[in-house]
């Protein structure tokens, strides 16, 4: 359950125990500046109670935590702060956006973050975060930022992908003679892709801004870091509503061509009945065996019916093909 467990003062790792009430009693002596940072991965119930009665964790925060699926949120609580995130990657080969999530509770002197899912971001971030102890040294707040930072580069990330994705399909889809019955589903099946982004970052800015404006237990130093990320977290927004919409042109797009197409492929159809109704009617009317019919006992009556038909079908065709009926 515990992937790492440590504890910082002034910006820098000290020694202390890997237990959490050892790691925690070792940041607390070592001044006010100090933290113990734990990362948790999947808890159980039962382990993240633990956990929730050591830090002396809300209830509501403990079970959101374990039951993840939670909409992107900050929550503050008596002595702590919660913040849920949804992670983003992306499977290249089954063009699925894959969605995880991050809970982070802030105190004043922790921080834990409780990952779900394998596509987590934060995989390198705590040895990143370690070399820079100007930042690390604002304490839990920094961590914070980092973790929030961290999550919305994956989401720009994830766009600029499906971006360069979409921009293929609308040239795959408006190519000459590209009208294919796989169209419809494969802007379906991108659509779906755009909502999982956006049910990720939609609701997450107003939780970064409300951060950025100063929320309780977040250091003021850390406010230019955190408006930073609330204003990536809009441009992916704005990102991910224009392909929402490039989604739905190109889709009626394709629906203008499949409906152009479909009146193409009567008009031919139609003009090939209207070749072949002129002989078969020419040919139903000597078919009917009256005896007075003109030219029926002439020995050059039939080829001149033949000539007829062939000359009456020639004029239609070129007539047809003039207005681009065939």
């Amino acid at each position: 359950m515990i992937v790492h467990c440590a504890a910082y003062h002034d910006g820098r790792r000290i020694e202390a125990p890997e237990d959490l009430a050892g790691a925690l009693t070792a940041a607390r002596a070592a001044g006010p500046d100090g933290f113990v940072w734990i990362g948790l991965f999947e808890p159980t119930a039962e382990e993240l109670d633990h956990v929730g009665k050591e830090f002396a964790l809300h209830p509501l925060a403990v079970e959101d935590a374990v039951s993840a699926h939670q909409r992107p949120k900050v929550e503050a609580y008596q002595g702590s702060l919660f913040v849920a995130l949804k992670t983003l990657g992306y499977d290249p080969a089954g063009h699925v956006v894959t969605v995880g999530e991050v809970m982070v509770f802030l105190g004043p002197d922790f921080v834990m973050t409780v990952r779900h899912g394998e596509d987590s971001p934060l995989g390198g971030l705590r040895a990143t975060l370690e070399q820079e102890p100007e930042l690390l040294r604002y304490g839990p707040s920094s961590v914070l930022h980092s973790v929030c930072d961290t999550v919305v580069d994956g989401y720009m990330d994830v766009a600029t992908t499906l971006q360069s994705e979409l921009d293929e399909l609308e040239a795959d889809i408006f190519s000459p003679g590209r009208v294919g019955r796989d169209t419809a589903g494969r802007i379906y099946g991108y659509k779906r892709q755009v909502m999982s982004v956006r049910r990720a970052t939609g609701p997450l800015l107003e939780p970064m801004l409300s951060l950025e404006r100063g929320a309780r237990l977040v250091r003021t130093e850390t406010a230019p870091y955190l408006r930073d990320v609330a204003d990536h977290v809009a441009r992916v927004n704005d990102q991910v509503d224009g392909m929402d919409r490039l989604l739905s042109d190109i889709l009626n797009a394709n629906l203008a061509q499949v409906s152009v197409q479909q009146n193409n492929d009567m008009r031919k159809i139609s003009a090939w009945a209207a070749l072949a109704a002129v002989p078969t009617m020419i040919a139903g009317i000597y078919g009917m065996n009256f005896d007075d019919m003109p030219e029926l006992h002439q020995p050059w009556g039939y080829p001149a019916v033949l000539v007829l038909m062939l000359v009456v079908c020639l004029v239609l065709h070129r007539v047809f093909k003039r207005h681009d009926w065939l």
